[in-house]
């Protein structure tokens, strides 16, 4: 069942977001903490917006998949910039190489600011697990997040993906997204209305 958000649930989104983070395949193992992603790519939107969080229960009250956001990408970024790195200084160190490139990303939430992506104020990142996908779960969820956005008032939401995903990239497709060029060539960026 698709639901809304509790705060009970964060540590199932740290673990699924571990075990698709590498283009939808399992990064767990690969950077010095199995958080790690998480805390760059999860926790910041459950934490500030958990009102754009959804996931899915497997009836049991296991979590096996989520979708989660901010209505306002520029607001997220000021908010990321303020708030989140100081709160995760702590914990997210230089040290280990592994690391290297995730900390520079959590480090410029500026990154986020594209002017190719202005009309899309929102964003958001989508993950289920392995054995969940191809069941309309995603469908599902997208349709949750979308509902939210339109009650807020948000016109275009987009998304950044790994390019060697393609099993996303036509998920995203089916369900209206278009691609959105940029010179981000590390990603691809994709949109549509709400």
């Amino acid at each position: 069942m698709i639901r809304s958000y509790r705060a009970s649930d964060l540590e199932a989104i740290y673990d699924i977001c571990a075990r698709t983070g590498a283009a939808g395949q399992d990064a767990r193992g690969l950077y010095s903490s199995d958080r790690l992603l998480g805390d760059i790519w999860a926790v910041p939107y459950v934490e500030h917006e958990p009102e754009h969080a959804h996931v899915v229960d497997d009836g049991s009250g296991r979590v096996v998949g989520y979708i989660l956001g901010t209505a306002d990408t520029p607001a997220f970024v000021k908010w990321y910039r303020a708030t989140w790195l100081p709160a995760t200084a702590d914990r997210l160190v230089d040290g280990d190489p592994r690391d290297e490139t995730m900390l520079d990303l959590h480090r410029e939430p500026e990154r986020m600011l594209m002017p190719e992506l202005t009309a899309y104020p929102a964003h958001l990142h989508i993950d289920l697990l392995p054995e969940t996908q191809g069941q309309g779960l995603g469908r599902r969820l997208m349709t949750a997040f979308l509902d939210g956005l339109r009650a807020a008032g948000v016109p275009r939401v987009h998304l950044g993906m790994a390019p060697e995903n393609h099993g996303a990239y036509a998920f995203y497709k089916r369900l209206g997204f278009h691609d959105i060029a940029t010179q981000d060539t590390g990603a691809l960026f994709l949109g549509r209305d709400v």
